[in-house]
């Protein structure tokens, strides 16, 4: 019994930490792009986002990472930065950037991963259900 214990506080913790780093990083990607950093605003300018649209992916990556980060709406917010992501990946593949897409499959991965370890629940569909025979 004190192992079962054990396990979901490891798996708790891990989970804690899977969850937080790939939404703390897109939330300080946000917060560069809302400061206007020079390299930033060039490399989003060559993928086409100026003017509004550069502030628009700002926001939404913030608003996303910061929903995602809420325990309560975190369901929304993995939804909300998957497309967020999906998004970015499919932008560096647009202009030849290949090399670049592994970074935000990489956040995906580990925001999907941390997710299912703090809440298991969130793969339902995936559960099989046996009739009784």
């Amino acid at each position: 019994m004190a192992n079962h214990a054990t396990n979901n506080r490891i798996r708790s913790m891990v989970g804690n930490i899977l969850v937080y780093l790939p939404g703390i990083v897109v939330m300080v990607s946000s917060v560069v792009k809302l400061a206007v950093v020079p390299g930033v605003v060039h490399q989003m300018a060559t993928m086409g986002f100026t003017g509004g649209r550069y502030a628009l992916v700002a926001i939404l990556e913030l608003v996303s990472a910061g929903l995602f980060l809420y325990p309560r709406s975190r369901s929304f917010g993995l939804l909300l930065l998957s497309a967020f992501l999906g998004g970015a990946i499919c932008a560096h593949v647009q202009i030849a950037e290949m090399p670049k897409t592994v970074g935000p499959a990489i956040l995906l991965t580990l925001a999907w991963s941390g997710t299912w370890l703090r809440h298991p629940e969130v793969f339902w569909s995936w559960k099989k259900t046996h009739a009784a025979s």
